[in-house]
C-alpha cells in the first residue's frame, strides 16, 4: 500500500463519521447523507495529491463537496417528507426522540444558507471565520445568517407541532 493511500484511509477512518453525522444534520436523512458523505470522499480520493498539498487540510473541501451534494439532492427530494408522514417511517429504522425530530424539522425550514452555517458552527464548533472560508461568505454575513437563524430556531422549537391528517406540519 502506498504512503498517499495509507494517508487517505487514515484521513477517511478519522474522519467519515462525523462528516456523516453533520450531513445527516443538514438533510435530516442518513441514507442521502451517507450517499453524499462517500461522493465526497470518492472525489477527494481522486484529487488526494492537489488537495494534500495546496490546502494541507482536505477536510474543509470534503465538507464542503459532501454538503453542496447534500443540499443538491435535499432539494430535489423536499416531498419525501411529506410521504414519511403519510407512510409511516420503515419498519426498520429506530424511532427518533421527540426533540430530535422537531430541531430536525427546524433546521428544515431554515433557508439552505442559514441551516449550513448553524450546522458548521454549533455542530462543528468551527469558527466564524472558518465558516466564512467554507462557505463562501463574509464573516459580517456569516453572523447575520446566525442571528437570523437562532431567532428563527427559538421560534420554531417554541412553538407545538401539530401533525394533521393529512400528514402537513403545522405549527400552532
Amino acid at each position: 500500500m502506498s504512503a498517499q493511500s495509507e494517508d487517505f484511509d487514515a484521513f477517511y477512518t478519522a474522519t467519515h463519521k462525523r462528516m456523516v453525522a453533520t450531513v445527516y444534520a443538514m438533510t435530516g436523512d442518513l441514507v442521502e447523507a451517507e450517499d453524499a458523505v462517500q461522493e465526497a470522499y470518492v472525489r477527494a480520493w481522486q484529487r488526494w495529491d492537489r488537495l494534500t498539498r495546496d490546502d494541507g487540510d482536505p477536510l474543509p473541501w470534503v465538507r464542503t463537496v459532501a454538503m453542496r451534494l447534500a443540499i443538491s439532492t435535499w432539494r430535489r427530494t423536499r416531498g419525501r417528507l411529506l410521504a414519511h408522514f403519510r407512510h409511516g417511517p420503515d419498519a426498520d429504522v429506530p424511532e427518533l426522540s421527540a426533540d430530535r425530530v422537531a430541531l430536525l424539522n427546524a433546521l428544515r425550514e431554515l433557508n439552505p444558507d442559514q441551516r449550513q452555517v448553524v450546522i458548521l458552527h454549533h455542530l462543528l464548533d468551527l469558527p466564524v471565520e472558518q465558516v466564512a472560508r467554507e462557505t463562501g461568505a463574509s464573516n459580517g454575513a456569516v453572523r447575520t445568517r446566525l442571528s437570523r437563524a437562532r431567532k428563527a430556531l427559538g421560534e420554531r422549537l417554541a412553538e407545538p407541532t401539530v401533525f394533521t391528517t393529512e400528514g402537513v406540519v403545522q405549527h400552532g
